[in-house]
């Protein structure tokens, strides 16, 4: 499993908190989770081949996915589109 990203951000005058995590091999998908005030306000779940070309990826095309994932969603809460 690789490592996930955290980033906490705030818009307007509310603050998020943003994980985004790869699930492994046995459960193949990318989850990216927007926490406010310790409960979650969103979810997404992303399969493996929604995001990656190969059947069999390597670590550095998941790491790639889950920073995609999880810039994408930062830009959507930030632009006001969550």
């Amino acid at each position: 499993m690789e490592a996930g990203l955290n980033s906490d951000i705030k818009v307007i005058d509310r603050e998020f908190h943003v994980q985004t995590e790869d699930w492994g091999w046995e459960n193949p998908f990318i989850v990216t989770k927007i926490f406010s005030q310790g409960a979650v306000l969103k979810s997404y779940k992303t399969p493996y081949q929604e995001l990656l070309q190969s059947t069999f990826p390597s670590e550095q095309s998941i790491r790639t996915a889950i920073e995609r994932q999880h810039k994408e969603i930062l830009d959507r809460l930030i632009s006001g589109h969550i």
